[in-house]
Order: structure tokens, then sequence, then C-alpha cells
């Protein structure tokens, strides 16, 4: 919101002005309107090692977060670059192997990686688009760009957050928000479902579903509630039958032919018979249907090795590869602990670095150097050591901040910054995105898993 010199910012001042009208027992009303909105809705998200609860309202600020037009453009443009970048890359490991050929990534870092599926060489994909949904996750530098801080292409969450956030502050400030000129996201479900259409190989009277774990998922709020919004069925595993090689929902009035299934479980999970056999989640048999061209499964199983942590850092250069041109949006400089030299230089940096274990999501398997104890770092350089493949690290990066309105007061929290893309046989993005805010004050960690918060995110049209 402030400049260095502390004046306002250009975008901010007719939220600066209109929160400096309200007291704080207003706006203090105002936030807790927001909150019982979550509440009323079932907005909810599980925190898992709480042991107060596992569930609960996933927190809202009331305080938007505001994206000039110029600045949207250049992410705009940089998302579609990346998402066009790994797409072909999905493409090629599962076809001819050029890149790998090539040398431009190392064949053990793909075919050592527990998300490389074997079962999906040779599989043709409708459009070439393995990643039909993406949260990519990008912060801001001191300098005011953007960068990537990594991409999320299995079963990225936070859309329906997204949404509501918006739905509730657009209430919170009516007036402001209709002279603001932002940008409207109400139709992302719409586009999601248009997306989906495209991947059949007709247009006409497609059926999809939603595949959800079941209510217990952490992110089960949503599925619900984007099935709802498209208007299509949703579905665990036991509502699916597999007949012939052809995928059927079970429903009130009989057996029900799907043609796209819109997956919110892991790989691993999908099919019994063709991954781990110990699931109860998924299908049986719908990944025959799957290779057989009966239906389609979005996002393509196989997606999470282009978003393996290890991977992220060769994204420049699979943009150059691939496109012939420079990416738009940096990434943030990776160590590969796999590396002998940039794995001594982590251990001898663990005080300095963060580090992530490339497999994992949602804030879990990862140290924050600078918030550690020393005991800590002892022990993940111990883990580290154990296995350098499964490890990369980054320099800490301050994550900027936004105002939020914390206990009474406004205080400026750490926030990252998550955009959807949509891929099928265009690509669309929303203007808007997921702003997650790390609640506790100093704190990184903006993951709802690990008990962040969010905001609304509004994009300015001029």
């Amino acid at each position: 919101m402030f400049a260095s010199d502390g004046t306002v910012r250009r975008h901010y001042a007719e939220l600066s002005e209109r929160v400096s009208e309200l007291s704080s027992d207003e706006l203090r009303r105002r936030q807790q309107a927001c909150e019982q909105s979550f509440l009323h809705q079932g907005i909810t998200f599980t925190v898992y090692g709480d042991n107060s609860s596992t569930e609960r309202i996933i927190p809202t600020d009331l305080l938007p977060r505001i994206i000039t037009a110029a600045e949207w453009a250049r992410l705009e443009a940089g998302l579609k670059q990346r998402i066009q970048a790994l797409n072909l890359f999905l493409h090629d490991i599962y076809a001819d192997g050029r890149v790998l050929r090539d040398g431009l990534v190392p064949r053990a870092l793909i075919y050592g990686s527990k998300h490389y599926r074997r079962e999906m060489r040779g599989i043709p994909v409708p459009h070439g688009a393995y990643v039909n949904v993406c949260g990519t996750d990008l912060v801001r530098r001191e300098d005011g760009t953007f960068v990537v801080l990594e991409d999320n292409l299995r079963v990225p969450s936070g859309v329906s957050y997204m949404l509501a956030n918006r739905d509730v502050v657009r209430r919170a400030f009516p007036a402001l928000f209709r002279t603001a000129g932002v940008r409207p996201i109400e139709h992302y479900p719409q586009d999601l479902l248009a997306t989906l259409r495209s991947l059949a190989p007709f247009q006409d009277d497609v059926s999809i579903a939603v595949l959800t774990p079941g209510v217990f998922n952490s992110a089960y709020f949503e599925h619900a509630f984007l099935a709802r919004q498209m208007g299509v069925e949703l579905v665990e595993g036991r509502d699916i039958v597999v007949n012939d090689n052809c995928v059927y929902a079970r429903t009130t009035s009989g057996l029900k032919r799907l043609d796209v299934i819109y997956r919110r479980i892991d790989d691993d999970f999908i099919d019994p018979l063709a991954f781990r056999a110990d699931s109860t989640l998924g299908v049986p048999g719908v990944f025959n249907a799957y290779r057989a061209g009966n239906v389609v499964i979005a996002n393509a199983p196989g997606t999470g090795i282009a978003d393996d942590k290890a991977v992220y850092a060769y994204v420049p250069r699979l943009i150059r590869y691939y496109l012939s041109e420079e990416p738009i949006l940096a990434s943030v400089e990776t160590f590969l602990c796999r590396e002998p030299k940039s794995l001594s230089h982590v251990l001898a940096n663990l005080d300095s670095l963060v580090v992530k274990a490339v497999g994992e999501s949602g804030g879990y398997g990862m140290l924050v150097g600078p918030h550690a104890s020393t005991a800590e770092r002892e022990a993940f350089a111990e883990k580290i050591k154990a296995d350098p493949d499964n490890y990369i690290a980054q320099p800490t990066i301050q994550l900027s901040t936004a105002p939020c309105f914390i206990e009474g007061a406004i205080e400026p929290r750490h926030v990252d910054l998550r955009p959807f893309i949509l891929h099928g046989e265009q690509t669309t993005i929303a203007p808007g995105a997921l702003t997650r805010v790390a609640l506790k004050r100093g704190s990184l960690v903006v993951n709802s898993s690990q008990g962040g918060g969010s905001k609304d995110t509004w994009v300015l049209s001029a």
C-alpha cells in the first residue's frame, strides 16, 4: 500500500482513504461479517497437526490486495508462456524424449522422480494439454517485480477461496468496489467448464464429473463448490464403474456415461489396478479406459513431474528450448542438492536458505533456515546428506507485505500470489488470484494447510 517514502501508492489511494474514515469497531464488524459468511457457507480447510481442531474456517482478511492493469498484463503473458512450455515438456518426455537426448535435463532427474509415470508413454493427450488447471505461486521481490516460486500442476486448490473472498469483500466495501474498476472473476467456473468440454473429441452433450476423495479431504468444499457452479456430477471413486473400457457414474436414474473426469485426487490413488493397489479412493480400470481414449482425465496423470521442485530449476531453459523466447517471469535461484558443489553450498549455508523436498507440497518437508533453531538445522542437514536427490534449496525471499486487519489493528503480513491458469483448446487466466497470507507476525509460511489465511485480489481494468 505504501511506497518506501511512506506515501500511499496511487492505486491504493481510494482504499487507504476509505479505511481511514472507518473506526476500528466498524472494521471489526465488517471483518466479522466476512467470517460469518464463510462459516455459513462451510468454507473450511483442514489444518493438519493442529491439536485443537482438524477442520476450521479458512481465515480471510478484510482488506483487498490491489494489482494494476499494467502489472497484471505482464503476469498474464508470463504465465501463458510458462504453461505452454511445461505442456510441451510433458509431451516430449512421454513421447520422443528429445529434451533428454539433447542433455538439457538429466535423464536421472526425470526417470528417478516419483511423479514420472511410465504408463503415460505414448498416450495421446487432447490439444497436447497435459496440464489443464494450474495454480502458479508468485512472490514480489524488493525491486517490485514478481518471480515464480513454484508451479502447482497436479491438483492445485484454492480457486474457490479466491471466488469466496471476492464475494465477501465486495459486500464489505460496495461503493469502493463499484468505483475502483475491478475486473470480474465470477466467470471462472464457466471458463473451467469450457476448458473441460474442449478436451472431449466432440463438443455437444459432454458429460463431466468432478472426482473427489470425499468429505474428509482438506479441500472438499472446493470440489463440491466447483461441481455445483459448473452443474456437473460430484463423484467419489465408489460412484464410478468401468465396463468394457467405458466409464459410468452411478446416479439415481441409472448409469451415466462420463466423457471427462476432473480429478481432485493424486495420481497414486486414481486407479488401484494401474498405480497403488491399496487405494480405495480411485476407480479400478479407469486408466485402461483413459488409455483407450474413452474418457479424458484432467489434469493428465504424470503431470507432477513438471512441478517437481528439481525440474523447476530448468524451466527457464525449457522456455528457451521449446519456444525460442526469453522467460517473461524470472524464477528463484535454485540449488540442486543432487549436485556435489550445490550440496556443499547448501550444507554450509543452511542458516540463510529455504530447503524443500522435491516431491512435497503444501508447505510440508521444508526448512526455513533463518527461522529454524540450530538443532532443527542440524537434524535437517542429516536428512539432506542421507538423500540429497530429494532436496533443493533457495535463498530466503523476503516476501512482500500487504496490509491486513489483525485483532483490531491494521498490520503488515507477508503474502504470495496464486493465479489460476486454464489450458485446453485455449489458455485462459482469470483476472484475479488467491493472495495467501502468513497470519503470524514475521512468518513466511502462507499455506492454508499450515494455518495461513487469504485475501481478495483486485486486478484493476485501467
